[in-house]
C-alpha cells in the first residue's frame, strides 16, 4: 500500500471512529444538554438561520470552534445533510487543572503531570495517555487548538487508559505553565538541544511538556519552562516519535519518584 492510499485509510478510520453529530437541530441540543463534545465545525462562510446561536452557545459552554471546509464535513459527516455545522463528541468530558491537584492529594503523591503541546495525531496522544497512566501520571494538559480531539481512535490506543487519567483542556498553555509554577511545580520540555535528562533532578511537584510530531515544543511554551531536557541519539536518527520519547522520560521520572 502507498504512502497516499496509508494516509487515506487512515483517515477514513478516523472519521469512522469519530463521534460525530451533525444537523442544526441536533447539535444545538447536544450542546444544550451538556453533552462533552470536543469542537464544533462550521462550514465556512455559513452564517444563515440558527447557525449564529449555536456558534454562541458553543463558546459559552467552552467548546472549541473551528471554521472548515465543507467538503470536509461532508466526509465526516458521510454525506449527510448537515446543514453547515457537525460537533464532535468526545468520549469523556474534560476536567480542570484543579482536578488534577485533586488527584495528586487524594493519592498523597507530589503532583505529576504530563503536558501535551499541541500533539495532533490522535494515535500519539492515545499511546501518551495510555503511558502516562502506567506511570503514575496524575493528569494530563492539552490545548484548546492544535490538539487531537479525545476521540474513538484515541480511546482505543490508549487501551482504556483515557477512562482513569484527568484530562483537562486549557485555552493557553504557557499561562497555564506559568500558574504550575506558582503552585509549586517544575516544568520541563523534550527537546534535542537540553540538558541529558539523566543529569537533572526529576523529583518532587514535576510536570513533563511533550511537543508536536513535526515542530516540537513551541517557542513560549519552552521559554516558560524551568528546564530542558533531551534524550541521547547514538544512531543517524536525531529525534524519536513523540509518543517514544515521552515513554522514556516518564518512566524516568516515575523512577526517581520512587
Amino acid at each position: 500500500m502507498n504512502e497516499h492510499n496509508e494516509r487515506t485509510k487512515q483517515r477514513n478510520e478516523e472519521a469512522r471512529d469519530a463521534d460525530v453529530i451533525f444537523g442544526r437541530n441536533p447539535v444545538l441540543e447536544a450542546i444544550k444538554s451538556g453533552r462533552p463534545l470536543d469542537r464544533l465545525l462550521v462550514a465556512r462562510g455559513e452564517h444563515s438561520g440558527s447557525v449564529p446561536q449555536i456558534v454562541a452557545l458553543a463558546v459559552q459552554a467552552g467548546v472549541p470552534v473551528k471554521d472548515v471546509d465543507r467538503k470536509k464535513l461532508d466526509f465526516l459527516c458521510g454525506h449527510g445533510n448537515h446543514q453547515g455545522v457537525a460537533a464532535v463528541g468526545a468520549v469523556k468530558a474534560y476536567g480542570t487543572v484543579d482536578d488534577l491537584f485533586a488527584e495528586a492529594e487524594r493519592r498523597g503523591e507530589p503532583p505529576f503531570f504530563v503536558i501535551c503541546d499541541e500533539i495532533e495525531d490522535p494515535h500519539n496522544l492515545g499511546a501518551i495517555i495510555r503511558t502516562a497512566e502506567a506511570a503514575g501520571a496524575h493528569g494530563m494538559i492539552v490545548p484548546k487548538r492544535r490538539s487531537a480531539p479525545l476521540s474513538g481512535v484515541v480511546a482505543k490506543t490508549s487501551a482504556g487508559a483515557v477512562e482513569f487519567l484527568p484530562i483537562a483542556r486549557v485555552a493557553n498553555l504557557t499561562q497555564t505553565i506559568a500558574q504550575l509554577k506558582e503552585r509549586g511545580v517544575w516544568v520541563y520540555c523534550a527537546d534535542m538541544d537540553g540538558e541529558p535528562y539523566d543529569k537533572a533532578n526529576l523529583t518532587g511537584p514535576i510536570a513533563l511538556v511533550v511537543g508536536s510530531e513535526g515542530s516540537g515544543v513551541g517557542r513560549l511554551v519552552k521559554e516558560t519552562c524551568d528546564g530542558v531536557l533531551s534524550l541521547p541519539m547514538k544512531g543517524r536518527i536525531n529525534s524519536l516519535n513523540a509518543s517514544v520519547a515521552a515513554g522514556i522520560l516518564l518512566y524516568e521520572i516515575a523512577r526517581r519518584r520512587d
